[in-house]
């Protein structure tokens, strides 16, 4: 005996209106995208700044490269 997914609790929804539902509802939920590796020439990170971070004397380090 199967398993009940769904119940319509009010309304009369056509065959093609409960097949779209149960298609948003028991689809396979989809895989997290692998995070694409940048190799050591492509990236660009090197070339941010730092935050400046206040505190004292941090007019100083501002006025520094």
């Amino acid at each position: 005996m199967s398993e009940q997914v769904l119940r319509v609790v009010s309304g009369d929804p056509s065959p093609e209106e409960l097949a779209a539902v149960l298609a948003v509802v028991l689809r396979p939920q989809a895989s997290v995208a692998e995070e694409e590796t940048t190799s050591q020439w492509n990236d660009r990170s090197h070339a941010l700044r730092s935050p400046l971070t206040p505190g004292p004397q941090a007019w100083r380090a501002s006025a520094r490269s």
